[in-house]
C-alpha cells in the first residue's frame, strides 16, 4: 500500500487541513499520516482561533514518520509560522523526502488569514525549493508575485515568475477567473491547460487541501506530473459535483463520492 503524509492544521469541522486530506488518502485507497501543525477552531463560517504547535514538536512528529513508516509523497498545506516551516524544511531535507506537494494557504476558503504576514518569505526560502510542484490559488499566486491577475495571460506571466522559486512544477489555479475556472500547469517552461466549466454549488470548504493532496496520492503511484494533476482535478471535480449540502455556510466537498457504500442488514 502506497503511504502518503499531510503537513497541516486541523480543521475540527472536517471540511478541510488535515481532515479533508486524510479523507482524500484514503479515497484514493492509501495509507494516510499525518504531522498537525496548528489546531484550528472553525467550521463552514470561518476561522474562530488558531492554536499552533510549536517547531519543536513539529519536528518530533516528522522524526517519528520517517523514523518508521517512509511516506510516498507528501503534502504541505497550512503552516503559518516561520519557525515551523524552517524545521518542516529542515527534517525533509534531512530524511531526503520526495515528491512534495506544497499548497501554500495563506487565507481560508471564507477569507480568514492562515499565514502570518512574515512567513511569506519563510516558505518562498525553505518549503518551495523543495516542492514537488506548488498549488497556489490566484490570490496565493498574487501574493507571492505581487502581480495583479484578471485572465489566462495573467496567469502565465505569475506561473513564470513562481517558477523561478520552486524546484518543479507551478499549477496556479483559475478557481477566482470569472469566467472559467481553468488551471494552469507550468513545468519547465511549458504550459499546460486544464480547461473546466465552473460547477454551480457554493460548497468549496477545503477544495484545496483536497486536490493537492490528491496530486500527492498519484504522485505516490509513480504517475508524471502532468497525469497527476490531471486525475486529481477529475477526482475533485466528481467530489464538487456530488453536491454536498453541509453546514450554515461553504460547507465541504464529498471525498467519498467514488467509493462503493456497503450495505449491513
Amino acid at each position: 500500500m502506497k503511504t502518503v503524509l499531510t503537513i497541516a492544521g486541523s480543521d475540527c469541522s472536517g471540511g478541510a487541513g488535515i481532515q479533508a486530506d486524510i479523507k482524500t488518502i484514503t479515497a484514493h485507497r492509501m495509507y494516510a499520516m499525518s504531522v498537525i501543525t496548528a489546531l484550528t477552531a472553525q467550521n463552514t463560517t470561518g476561522v474562530y482561533g488558531v492554536l499552533e504547535a510549536t517547531p519543536e514538536f513539529v519536528g518530533r512528529q516528522l522524526d517519528c514518520i520517517f523514523g518508521d513508516i517512509r511516506p510516498d509523497a507528501i503534502k504541505i498545506g497550512m503552516v503559518s509560522d516561520t519557525d515551523i516551516i524552517e524545521v518542516i524544511g529542515e527534517k525533509l531535507k534531512e530524511y531526503a523526502a520526495q515528491n512534495i506537494v506544497v499548497d501554500p494557504v495563506m487565507v481560508s476558503t471564507s477569507g480568514d488569514k492562515l499565514l502570518h504576514d512574515d512567513a511569506v518569505n519563510g516558505l518562498i526560502n525553505h518549503l518551495l525549493p523543495l516542492a514537488a510542484i506548488i498549488t497556489p490559488n490566484i490570490p496565493e499566486a498574487e501574493s507571492l508575485t505581487g502581480l495583479s491577475i484578471k485572465n489566462r495571460e495573467d496567469m502565465v506571466k505569475a506561473a513564470a515568475k513562481i517558477a523561478k522559486l520552486v524546484g518543479g512544477g507551478v499549477l496556479i489555479k483559475g478557481g477566482h477567473l470569472e469566467a472559467s475556472a481553468d488551471d494552469l500547469l507550468m513545468i519547465e517552461g511549458n504550459n499546460y491547460w486544464f480547461e473546466t466549466e465552473k460547477i454551480d454549488n457554493p460548497n468549496t470548504h477545503g477544495t484545496g487541501c483536497t486536490l493537492s493532496s490528491a496530486i500527492a496520492c498519484n504522485l505516490a503511484l509513480g504517475l508524471p506530473l502532468s497525469e497527476s494533476v490531471k486525475k486529481a482535478k477529475e477526482y475533485i471535480t466528481g467530489a464538487i459535483k456530488a453536491n454536498l449540502n453541509l453546514g450554515k455556510g461553504r460547507g465541504p466537498l464529498n471525498h467519498c463520492f467514488n467509493l462503493k457504500i456497503i450495505k449491513f442488514c
